[in-house]
């Protein structure tokens, strides 16, 4: 069967997930628990089961292509897809969706779009700016690049959702969202509530802002709570976990 057929979902999931091998993990949960969605972090084959969608996020593409390998993650993810999960990459999960990589062999090849890494240079050249992205928001969308790839070309089945100079920062098909950027890292909940829209999922009506973030509001998902056998990864503790 060709990585691209898909096939009617076994059931339907109630849970968005979040791969939790390195990187961003704790402020997508973060952003998704303010919306009233179920999730939770997925790192071996059982915490896909339920899972409507599943985010692959910012991190360090080539230590998440690396550790996918070798727990064998990769090809659950794949048979998951075909069997009706939406997938979500920001940033570095954007590289590992991609079907194209420029100079280098692709990952998962999910979505028919060609990816530049390391897009506009280094650490240093990261950024952040606000958009407007109509299909997601009716309000302007603060964006944060970090080592940020680029969409440089997207195929048949997949819709531009925000173009800007050069670049593509934001694309999907019917069951795969990419971005660029890192809505988690930001107070607005649009890309997330857009997300498990897609996921066939409710949401906290009408919330796209989170009034109350911060930096630090993750850090309630790091810490180790009575019966919890480990805590999620400190995905923005470090400049290393926000590498693309």
């Amino acid at each position: 069967m060709n990585r691209m057929e898909r096939k009617h979902p076994d059931a339907a999931g109630k849970r968005i997930g979040v791969l939790d091998l390195q990187g961003d993990v704790c402020e997508h949960l973060d952003h998704l628990t303010r919306l009233d969605v179920a999730a939770g972090p997925v790192k071996q084959a059982k915490d896909f089961e339920g899972l409507a969608g599943l985010i692959l996020p910012g991190g360090e593409s080539t230590c998440l292509a690396r550790l996918l390998r070798a727990f064998k993650i990769d090809e659950i993810i794949v048979r998951k897809f075909r069997n009706g999960m939406k997938l979500w990459g920001t940033c570095a999960g954007a590289i590992l969706l991609a079907k194209s990589l420029v100079g280098e062999a692709p990952h998962l090849g999910l979505i028919d779009i060609e990816v530049e890494r390391n897009g506009f240079g280094s650490q240093l050249d990261s950024f952040a700016c606000m958009a407007t992205v109509p299909k997601v928001s009716p309000m302007p969308i603060p964006l944060t690049f970090i080592r940020a790839p680029k969409i440089v070309r997207v195929g048949k089945g997949v819709d531009v959702l925000l173009e800007m100079g050069d670049f593509i920062a934001a694309a999907e098909s019917a069951d795969v969202l990419v971005t660029v950027f890192h809505p988690e890292l930001t107070p607005s909940l649009a890309f997330h509530r857009y997300f498990a829209d897609k996921c066939g999922l409710s949401t906290a009506e009408g919330k796209m802002v989170a009034t109350d973030w911060d930096r630090t509001s993750w850090m309630k998902f790091a810490r180790i709570n009575a019966g919890d056998s480990e805590p999620c990864p400190l995905g923005d503790a470090t400049e290393a976990g926000r590498l693309g």
